[in-house]
């Protein structure tokens, strides 16, 4: 295991929030302190060992996707800088800098809202079984990993802690959060999802699918969470793209096809990571930081 990893965080004096699969969240004042942590997750099992570096990479493509769209909506960012944190924090500013982002305390809306441009991953194996995904009918004949003719809209349930999402259609999440809520939030991730194909293009990367949350504050529409990063998207490499089988990525999908490799039964225990595969899915994240964002970490 690497020393340099954050697996939890336990702040003294700072109230705990919440903690999910990957971030430690806790209530500071008025806001929310988010703290990535190197955990790492699949198929909704957190993994015994932390990928090092990995809360880094996320905290800095959330903010940099959340700068590129703040026209499109507002986010619940307020800072990355841990140097303007508010002084209850000042102990900790060690572990927070660079992994951590102060953001405004939201009311989530209950809805996963994932916007899919190519057919993989569970839309794939809805695909084959109906001809559908979420409930939206797709040509027949497509095969796998297939660009669709236009992006589509696939909400899913936000599953309490140890269970898994499940797909919903467009009208199930009508009656869940209002039409207007609806309508509202499926134009604007579609809008964020066309502009970022258009961004990652210029670093020779495909957006398969992606992944976004919303909350209100005060009555205001705005992002949450995470945004575009390899932990809620499919990342591949434009460059050797073909219909018809898996393809590459820079994600953690590397992690699930080796997890699909073993016995496993997706259940706990898990089997402790090789180093190979834990220094592979590091170097396919900072990957998609450089060609995505220009980043890359010191």
């Amino acid at each position: 295991m690497d020393n340099n990893a954050l697996i939890k965080t336990e702040f003294e004096g700072l109230k705990l929030f919440s903690r999910g699969k990957v971030r430690d969240v806790y209530e500071v004042g008025n806001n929310l302190l988010i703290v990535a942590t190197d955990r790492i997750s699949a198929f909704d099992v957190i993994m015994p060992d932390p990928v090092p570096e990995k809360g880094k990479i996320l905290t800095r493509m959330s903010s940099f996707w959340f700068s590129e769209m703040k026209d499109i909506i507002a986010n619940h960012m307020i800072s990355t800088d841990v140097d303007t944190f508010p002084e209850e924090c000042g102990i900790y500013k060690d572990v927070l800098r660079g992994r951590s982002m102060l953001v405004k305390k939201a009311a989530a809306l209950p809805v996963e809202c994932i916007v899919r441009g190519y057919l993989s991953g569970s839309g794939w194996k809805d695909y084959c079984i109906e001809g559908t995904v979420s409930g939206v009918r797709l040509p027949g004949g497509l095969k796998e990993s297939a660009k669709l003719p236009e992006p589509i809209f696939t909400p899913s349930t936000k599953a309490e802690e140890g269970q898994h999402d499940a797909p919903m259609t467009k009208e199930e999440m009508k009656n869940l959060i209002g039409q207007d809520m609806t309508g509202r939030i499926i134009d604007i991730s579609m809008k964020i999802y066309n502009r970022a194909l258009k961004i990652a293009e210029k670093g020779g990367i495909i957006i398969a699918d992606t992944k976004m949350e919303f909350g209100t504050v005060e009555g205001e529409l705005i992002l949450i969470d995470e945004l575009l990063t390899p932990d809620s998207s499919r990342f591949w490499p434009e460059d050797d793209f073909e219909e018809g089988r898996p393809q590459k990525s820079f994600d953690k999908q590397f992690l699930r096809d080796y997890l699909l490799s073993t016995e496993w039964n997706k259940k706990p225990p898990i089997p402790p990571l090789p180093k190979h595969v834990i220094a592979e899915t590091m170097e396919k994240y900072k990957e998609a930081l450089r060609r995505i964002a220009g980043q890359n970490l010191p």
